[in-house]
């Protein structure tokens, strides 16, 4: 069956779709790059944010527009909050959430077993493919074995799911459930099997990945996120680990010493929500912002051209001006890499959403626009740091231009970096002098 898999939000929704194609690949599914070509679309859907709900529901009815004849299946953490919302989308023939998500790979192998995409797209496959993944239909019998298709150049493996914080903001913990974390053997054993097809980066992903092994301590005492990492660079050749979203309160200085080992990437993602310690009470966050900045000093003493990223909300329930002057000002002082700026999205069943002292939509706006400003030319700062300076970077893509084909890439500590006029580059890592800053991006020359 001709399947194609999309992806809105975070890593660990790009991890899941990477995972269950490789599945259904290797069953005999076809995955497709476009969806006029596929007889059923998979869409995993995100509700971080009400905008996040939107982008959702549009590229729902963007794909069924597009292929008015193949099955809609809608997964993920929008399908699992709100069901209705998407069940009544035209084309949708399928609603699993996060829980039924796992589930869903059984389910479609047995439709890449039954109906094999010589049937081709069509009213009577759809009604046939929406009674198998309802559970009827006759007994499936493989008809293929192809291997997977790979085109990144950077394996995102998940390492856990779910979430035990309490943050007043966030409607994820409820959408994705308790932490829960994979066995480290089987961690290991992916991560090594990456690595043998070619995979030169590997990010480990998940909801709360600090949590990594906390819920498996009775059985197994001492596993944890940094027992993970020490093995993962001991057994394994990998020349690239990388981690995904670190909370500030999981990273003790005693881990730094990992970074070491050059081949774990120098770069931190360790989510700020405010630089305001009256509004990180209020979100329920776990440290102040000076206990924040002492984490970052320590981090750059410890590991030499860090890059520190983070994400911001601004217009949170009860934000004065002045506490988002003084969220500002912080901000400004950190001298971050790179910030993803939102302004507070309410969230139906989360404690922010009935708060008192709800911002208006027109001063978020402003706050959101004002925070950017401040991130972007504190990005600019940090890429300037390199301009003359040799980096390795892991070539991802190419697009063409009067001199040749352009590489564009990223450097271990999170830089993009672009080179014009060379020969083939894609997955491969070289060493790369960085000559100058245009727009967002750095530009730089091989080095032979």
């Amino acid at each position: 069956m001709r399947t194609y898999l999309g992806s809105l939000g975070c890593k660990l929704n790009q991890s899941e779709m990477d995972a269950l194609a490789e599945r259904l690949a290797q069953a005999g599914h076809e995955i497709v790059a476009s969806p006029a070509q596929a007889d059923l679309c998979i869409l995993n859907t995100c509700a971080v944010t009400g905008v996040a709900a939107q982008k959702s529901r549009q590229a729902l009815r963007r794909l069924h527009r597009e292929n008015p004849h193949a099955c809609l299946v809608a997964t993920g953490c929008y399908a699992e909050l709100s069901p209705g919302d998407l069940q009544n989308l035209p084309g949708v023939q399928l609603v699993a959430g996060t829980q039924a998500k796992e589930r869903l790979a059984d389910l479609l192998l047995k439709a890449a077993a039954w109906l094999p995409p010589s049937k081709g797209p069509g009213t009577q496959a759809k009604e046939q493919l929406a009674d198998l993944l309802a559970g009827q239909g006759p007994t499936p019998v493989p008809w293929s074995d192809r291997p997977a298709p790979r085109t990144h150049t950077r394996a995102l493996v998940k390492i856990q799911d779910g979430c035990d914080n309490a943050c007043t903001y966030c409607i994820i913990r409820l959408a994705r459930g308790p932490q829960r974390s994979r066995p480290p053997d089987e961690v290991v054993a992916e991560v090594r099997a990456r690595r043998e097809a070619g995979y030169q980066e590997v990010v480990l992903t998940g909801v709360h990945i600090g949590a990594y092994g906390r819920d498996r301590h009775a059985r197994a005492p001492g596993v944890d996120l940094w027992g993970l990492v020490a093995r993962i660079l001991a057994e394994t050749d990998l020349p690239r680990l990388r981690l995904s979203s670190i909370e500030p309160w999981d990273l003790p200085e005693t881990a730094l010493r990992l970074w070491d080992d050059p081949r774990l990437c120098r770069h931190l993602h360790l989510p700020l929500q405010s630089g305001c310690d009256a509004t990180l009470r209020r979100m329920a966050r776990r440290y102040t912002s000076a206990e924040f900045a002492g984490l970052v000093a320590a981090a750059r003493s410890a590991i030499p051209d860090l890059a520190v990223t983070t994400d911001l909300i601004v217009g949170f329930p009860g934000e004065t001006h002045e506490e988002f002057l003084e969220s500002l000002a912080f901000v400004r002082s950190l001298g971050l890499a790179r910030a993803h700026v939102f302004p507070f999205s309410s969230r139906p069943g989360t404690p922010a959403a009935t708060m008192p002292g709800q911002v208006p939509a027109p001063v978020k706006a402003g706050r959101a626009g004002a925070m950017r400003r401040i991130a972007e030319a504190s990005e600019r700062a940090f890429q300037q740091q390199f301009i003359g300076r040799t980096l390795q970077v892991l070539w991802e893509s190419a697009c063409e231009s009067a001199a040749g084909p352009v590489w564009s890439g990223l450097t271990g500590n999170y830089l993009r970096v672009s080179v014009a006029g060379a020969a083939h580059l894609h997955n491969s890592l070289t060493p790369v002098r960085l000559e100058a800053l245009v727009d967002d991006c750095l530009q730089g020359r091989l080095e032979t």
